[in-house]
């Protein structure tokens, strides 16, 4: 059976879903072979123009009720239409992982829309069905960030869910290039930089913007991971995080080069002093950073030993 590329665009009512979507209908790069089916999740104030979607070849289907989105109904809509690509506006108030595709509809691509001006709120009182939806999205785009109050702090929200998510802000203008330095709580000119209890926002940085760290030195309080499958003289000092729920933790940690590997122990803690490089390593599956240790001493846990984003 053909495979069919799907591409999900999630984010909750009125976050912009149908104006990016008709934006990206109407790009020359779109404009291949064959029908287009729009699956509509819900219904906002904008709607899509008629004349776009004759214009497009594009077949816009609505499926406002969640029981309805289902493998048996999708299969009756490709049937119906035998489109060439699906595009899923996908409502932001169903839990993302109840979905269920046919299980030749492959998914391409998956955008988050988000709404700067109601960020906070959803990602206070909504956090985990958010966070389902962020979770496996390659893009997620901010909008009307004119007036958002911090952006670096949005940033880090996202990348403690979604590290290797692409995060882009933007505004009435276009989009936002902001460089986000002067939030950090740190010197970056410091001979040392001292983490403390700022670890959390340095590796979420260092994954964003490596550039910043490579060369610079480090210090700071970690537990001792050894991977099995860690070349020798390698280990990777780091945190345990709570990303958005007691049930939702993560290791955050970069491998570090360190000669007295093998006197270390797992989920022993430590004071790391160490430079950052940029290096090929297997595990990140390219180029990345690689800690070179200066120095490791045993140091007892921290106060609050596990790093939480919530």
């Amino acid at each position: 059976m053909i495979m069919k590329p799907v591409y999900i665009i999630n984010g909750f009512l009125e976050s912009g879903k149908t104006e990016f979507i008709s934006f990206t209908l109407d790009q020359p790069y779109f404009q291949v072979r064959g029908k287009t089916l729009l699956i509509l999740c819900e219904e906002g104030e904008e709607e899509y123009d008629e004349a776009l979607l004759r214009r497009t070849r594009t077949e816009l289907e609505l499926i406002g009720e969640e029981e309805a989105f289902n493998t048996a109904h999708l299969l009756e809509l490709e049937k119906k239409y035998r489109p060439e690509r699906i595009i899923v506006e996908y409502n932001g108030m169903w839990n993302y992982k109840n979905m269920k595709l046919p299980f030749h509809w492959k998914i391409e691509q998956q955008i988050t829309i988000i709404d700067a001006s109601t960020f906070p709120m959803y990602f206070t009182n909504m956090r985990s069905l958010l966070a389902e939806m962020l979770r496996k999205s390659e893009m997620i785009i901010f909008n009307r960030c004119d007036d958002a109050e911090d952006l670096s702090l949005y940033r880090r929200n996202i990348k403690a869910i979604n590290q290797q998510a692409e995060i882009v802000f933007e505004g009435a203008e276009g989009e936002i290039n902001q460089i986000f330095e002067e939030d950090l709580p740190y010197s970056l000119d410091a001979p040392v930089i001292a983490l403390d209890e700022s670890y959390g926002i340095w590796y979420l940085d260092s994954l964003d913007n490596p550039e910043r760290y490579i060369g610079k030195t480090v210090q700071f309080v970690a537990m001792v991971l050894k991977p099995g499958n860690f070349p020798k003289d390698y280990f990777v000092p780091g945190r345990m995080a709570m990303t958005c729920c007691a049930d939702d933790m993560a290791f955050l940690g970069f491998a570090c080069e360190y000669e007295g590997c093998d006197k270390l122990s797992d989920k022993q803690w430590v004071k790391v002093t160490a430079k950052v490089v940029k290096e090929y390593f297997a595990d990140y599956g390219g180029e990345g950073p690689v800690l070179k240790a200066v120095s490791v001493e045993q140091t007892k846990a921290p106060k609050e030993a596990v790093i939480s984003f919530v």
